[in-house]
């Protein structure tokens, strides 16, 4: 396993050590001493979600505030996606900034998400089969999210805006200056 930074301090991409033959391939797809030495972290991941989804769904962009926030590993077992991670941390110098990155079965990586951000991915393959862990329980009471087509983020989907497949719930969630009281 091996762990590169991005733009975003502390979201990070991880790529598995893979072993491929005539049979097949292996790879371990978490370790957690591994993983935390590797990040310099202390995670211990709590929650295991996996989702399905076809072409042009976009789910996010989706977060929890405060205590109840999250760090996430996310993969995708079947298909491709566009991964987004949009910083939330207002001491952040990269507050407000975004990082995106295609995450398949082909490529095998990762991307971890520390709290503090907004997390969301739109589906580029026919579909998808998506998986994160998450280092706290989701709690109803503190969900919350960003508008996706924020023009202040300006994300660029990959897909034209009206293949998109976006639920009424996200549609309706603020663009960035109108978020308040994150708590973190």
């Amino acid at each position: 396993m091996n762990v590169e930074s991005t733009p975003l301090e502390g979201c990070m991409i991880v790529k598995p050590t893979v072993f491929s033959d005539e049979r097949g391939y292996f790879f371990e797809s978490y370790n957690q001493k591994k993983f935390n030495d590797l990040t310099g972290n202390d995670i211990l991941f709590v929650q295991d979600n996996q989702s399905y989804s076809t072409k042009g769904v976009l789910r996010g962009l989706h977060f929890q505030k405060g205590a109840s926030s999250q760090a996430k590993l996310v993969s995708v077992i079947k298909g491709e996606v566009l991964d987004v991670a949009v910083d939330l941390r207002a001491n952040s110098k990269t507050f407000g900034k975004y990082f995106g990155m295609r995450i398949s079965e082909s490529n095998n990586l990762q991307l971890f998400i520390p709290r503090g951000f907004a997390h969301g991915f739109v589906v580029l393959s026919d579909d998808a089969i998506f998986q994160y862990k998450c280092d706290n329980y989701y709690d109803k009471t503190a969900e919350s999210g960003l508008h996706y087509a924020d023009p202040t983020l300006a994300i660029d989907w990959l897909l034209p805006h009206d293949q998109l497949i976006v639920s009424a719930k996200d549609i309706e969630l603020p663009n960035l200056d109108g978020l308040t009281d994150l708590g973190f």
